[in-house]
């Protein structure tokens, strides 16, 4: 009598649809309030959060919502949460479909687990097969230690993954939160790099391992923050104050660029008549031939008004790199700055140019 009882209340819909509801729910929260409580005290947002301000509204088709870590080692078996750690699927942006991968810091620290990886490397294979862009937004504290080597078993999935989409489809990588060990070179091996001051850390190992073997105290910031990866070691291209501002630069540098290798970039209206004459160009560039001047505003007076999109602006500034449009049609950028160092060539300069001249080669953007 109490099983056919138990079996009738299962079968009843309304009792199904409240069970659904609630695991819904679940799913949705991650690690739960207190811990998006936390990620918002920390001046973050949270990865559902980032997706939302990301994409064009109501376009997120989540995949894989439910998965579940499935190791039980060092107490995992009571740590378990819908989705693993990760927020991955399809949108759009601008109606141009986009595939992406948000880590979530309020999951066990946005720590990579085997299934968390899965999603990744899944929504990564799914961008290739579509001819998608694809996008990660990096919040983790690097491999979850409690699986071993399923976790560098994904992280070697996922590299791989970034290695086959090289040239195929554009590849952002988002950096807001730390972003240490085995999770910062898949970031390095994408397109762009976008961070944000104070709360973007990119480094293989901490503060804490640096003290230990060479006895240097260094912060956070200074270690992997966005200022020196934007100034010093050139691994990020576009550094922003905020994380709303810098998913609108992410937003704004998609509209440049095609979905793939086998198209061509999308083309917007000119803001400003294309066989217009220039002649601030006269007053812009000296007739002294040793005289500097900026060459950001030739090409603000050439280009359509407003359309230049400058990258690692604050790295090499011997060479500026960057998109721009003409008559509506997107091109690259690839200029002498006269006012550092005398435009001339050096080491940084040069891997600068060669590396965004090699991605608009890929990506039938004329130079």
């Amino acid at each position: 009598m109490g099983t056919q009882s138990s079996l009738n209340s299962s079968s009843d819909p309304s009792s199904a649809m409240a069970h659904y509801h609630q695991q819904r729910q679940k799913m949705l929260e991650g690690g739960g309030e207190s811990q998006i409580k936390k990620q918002h005290a920390k001046g973050k947002i949270t990865a559902r959060e980032r997706i939302e301000a990301l994409t064009d509204p109501y376009s997120f088709v989540e995949q894989q919502s439910y998965i579940e870590s499935r190791s039980t080692s060092f107490g995992l078996d009571r740590k378990r949460f819908y989705g693993d750690g990760v927020v991955s699927g399809s949108a759009q942006i601008d109606g141009r479909q986009i595939h992406l991968a948000a880590q979530d810091f309020t999951v066990l620290g946005g720590s990579l687990g085997e299934m968390h990886a899965v999603r990744i490397a899944e929504a990564q294979e799914a961008a290739m097969r579509t001819g998608t862009p694809f996008i990660q937004i990096n919040d983790s504290g690097g491999a979850r230690i409690q699986e071993g080597i399923l976790s560098l078993q994904g992280y070697g999935r996922i590299f791989k993954n970034n290695t086959l989409a090289s040239g195929l489809i554009p590849q952002i990588s988002v950096i807001v939160g730390p972003c240490a060990g085995g999770a910062v070179y898949s970031p390095a091996i994408t397109d762009f790099i976008f961070m944000v001051d104070t709360i973007s850390q990119m480094y293989i190992t901490g503060p804490d391992v640096i003290r230990a073997v060479t006895g240097e105290q260094v912060s956070h910031q200074d270690l992997g923050g966005a200022v020196p990866h934007s100034a010093t070691s050139g691994v990020a291209h576009f550094r922003y104050s905020n994380e709303q501002g810098c998913l609108k630069g992410v937003r704004t540098l998609l509209s440049y660029l095609p979905l793939n290798n086998r198209e061509h970039p999308p083309w917007h209206e000119a803001a400003d008549n294309g066989d217009r004459l220039t002649p601030e160009l006269h007053q812009i560039v000296p007739t002294a031939e040793k005289k500097p001047y900026d060459i950001r505003e030739v090409i603000n007076v050439v280009c359509d008004n407003g359309s230049f999109l400058e990258i690692q602006a604050e790295y090499a500034p011997n060479v500026v790199i960057g998109l721009a449009r003409l008559a509506g049609r997107t091109i690259g950028l690839f200029a002498n700055q006269t006012q550092a160092y005398a435009a001339a060539l050096d080491i940084n300069a040069s891997d600068k140019g060669a590396r965004f001249l090699r991605f608009c080669d890929a990506f039938n953007i004329p130079i």
